[in-house]
């Protein structure tokens, strides 16, 4: 999967409410659920369920250090 289809996907879950999992550093993982909200030619902007604002870049998705599920 190539950069510019994972903007595609990513674009395609904008304003709807999804489950994230969130691989972190010694296998450690951050399951949480949100909203992308906003998009920007390098990262995107998911606000969680709590309140809480995070960002993340298109090649943590292609890397799968970050999971969308519908």
């Amino acid at each position: 999967m190539i950069i510019d289809n994972v903007i595609k996907v990513v674009n395609s879950y904008v304003g709807k409410r999804c489950k994230f999992i969130y691989h972190g550093s010694r296998n450690q993982k951050d399951i949480f659920e949100g909203i992308i909200t906003k998009t920007f030619p390098a990262i995107f902007i998911i606000t969680s369920s709590d309140g809480s604002t995070k960002s993340y870049s298109y090649s943590d998705v292609l890397t799968a250090t970050l999971e969308i599920i519908d």
